[in-house]
């Protein structure tokens, strides 16, 4: 069994800065694409930002160039470090982790998200 979980999300005021992360636990024998999503209220969900497993970054367009995804493959663990933060940003941030279990194929895994809230 896989578990994701995030944290770090929490109040920030406008040009603030905040910093998620979101570690796999469990029957995790390595991560493959690690993504952040969002749901703004009222809003659908989307894509923020995805790192693949050698690195390689997406970034919605609004983001890019205040937030950044990283990983750290022997922790299980994803960041993503938001700058500049806008009021707009606020959501709640859900991790999107694609695991290669140590028996089986490889699986999607959600968290239970983290409420980011950005004021004026």
């Amino acid at each position: 069994q896989v578990l994701v979980h995030e944290s770090g999300g929490g109040f920030a005021q406008e040009g603030g800065s905040l910093q998620l992360s979101c570690v796999a636990t469990g029957s995790v024998y390595a991560m493959n694409a690690m993504s952040w999503y969002r749901q703004g209220p009222g809003q659908q969900l989307e894509l923020v930002a995805a790192i693949n497993p050698i690195g390689r970054t997406y970034y919605l367009n609004s983001v890019r160039g205040r937030f950044t995804i990283s990983r750290d493959n022997a922790s299980n663990t994803t960041y993503l470090q938001m700058r500049a933060l806008k009021t707009e940003d606020t959501a709640v941030y859900y991790c999107k982790a694609r695991i290669a279990p140590r028996k089986g194929p490889i699986l999607e895994y959600w968290g239970q998200g983290t409420q980011v809230t950005v004021s004026l």
